[in-house]
């Protein structure tokens, strides 16, 4: 295995954090770093455990994957695993690697030896046996870095080149809490997050934002956080951004239908948005997975470096099966090379 040495310009380096190792985190690592797709300026360094990959590279030259990278000549850095993993089974040992692996992965970055983070996929549950009581990666890197975070997701149509744009404005909350943790100081950050980012695309993009409640609460016949709330935010925010067209709050069973359609046209001029702000976790994932599910990236705004990631999770079932689509993790080392840029 090469040495890993840092050098004065990192802007090509990028740290992959390779997720829970009873999972597909390091299959699809693998498979993504031999795609002819990504950007050859990439200089990938791997944080995990080296007898992990060696092991996960030999199985899938076993079953005939064979455009994948030597790890003889990888970056890795190397933190072994305790305890013999078991695909698709998840665990206390699990956890602890996988929190190590992005606690090491996050100090390097933090510390200017790279220039932009790609995570794999981790297990909530296993970082809850291991005691680790984060809802996510993303909620992890925001304390580390003391940071307020923004979970957006973000896909490029193969079929025309159009961005897709979708930023949650609550995440990892259960159901019966999202009204509480709505305030007009979210929604107002929230928005703000939202156009920041896709002005690295446009200067002044269409944005819209989903109801809360069905039909957008029907003028508060179905709920009132539409007429109380979004609403008035929504009107104060338009006064401070008038260059800015944003429509809402939209009925969320057709609000990404135009996005559906700008996705799958063979043209990139269509009237859809450029950037939409959904108001918890579901209701932005659903569509987003239903339209470009091989595509998405998670994008974590706010942090003082890029961190990406795939927008699925560990795919348990199939784990150790070597059937893995890379296709996410390639956007997702792509784009957060083309972030940092």
């Amino acid at each position: 295995m090469k040495e890993f040495k840092t050098s004065k310009d990192n802007k090509n380096k990028l740290i992959i954090s390779l997720g829970d190792p009873a999972g597909i985190g390091t299959e699809i690592t693998l498979k993504a770093l031999g795609s002819n797709c990504l950007n050859k300026n990439i200089e990938p360094l791997l944080v995990g455990c080296k007898k992990h990959i060696y092991q996960t590279y030999s199985e899938l030259i076993k079953h005939g994957i064979n455009n994948i990278p030597d790890p003889n000549n990888l970056d890795i850095i190397d933190i072994p695993l305790e305890k013999k993993v078991t695909p698709g089974i998840v665990n206390e040992s699990t956890g602890s690697a996988s929190f190590k692996w992005l606690l090491n992965a996050t100090n390097i970055i933090s510390e200017g030896k790279a220039n932009a983070l790609v995570t794999a996929p981790i297990s909530k549950i296993a970082w809850y046996k291991a005691g680790h009581k984060f809802a996510g990666q993303t909620e992890l890197l925001g304390q580390l870095t003391n940071k307020k975070t923004s979970m957006l997701f973000t896909a490029v149509s193969p079929n025309n080149g159009w961005r897709f744009n979708t930023l949650l404005a609550t995440t990892h909350i259960p159901l019966n809490k999202i009204n509480d943790t709505l305030t007009k100081e979210l929604i107002r950050y929230k928005l703000d997050s939202l156009l920041s980012f896709c002005r690295k695309f446009k200067e002044n993009p269409l944005l819209q934002i989903a109801g809360l409640n069905p039909h957008a609460g029907e003028e508060g016949k179905i709920g009132i956080e539409e007429q109380n709330l979004v609403l008035p935010v929504l009107n104060e925010w338009k006064l401070d951004n008038p260059a800015i067209k944003i429509e809402g709050p939209i009925p969320p069973d057709t609000c990404w239908i135009s996005s559906l359609d700008a996705w799958n046209r063979a043209s990139s001029e269509n009237n859809a948005p450029d950037g939409i702000l959904a108001l918890f976790h579901d209701q932005g994932l659903i569509p987003v997975k239903l339209i470009a599910f091989d595509e998405a990236v998670n994008t974590t705004l706010g942090l003082p470096f890029v961190r990406t990631s795939p927008d699925h999770g560990t795919a348990l079932d199939i784990a150790g099966k070597f059937k893995a689509r890379e296709k996410s993790m390639i956007a997702a080392i792509n784009n957060a090379w083309l972030l940092s840029r």
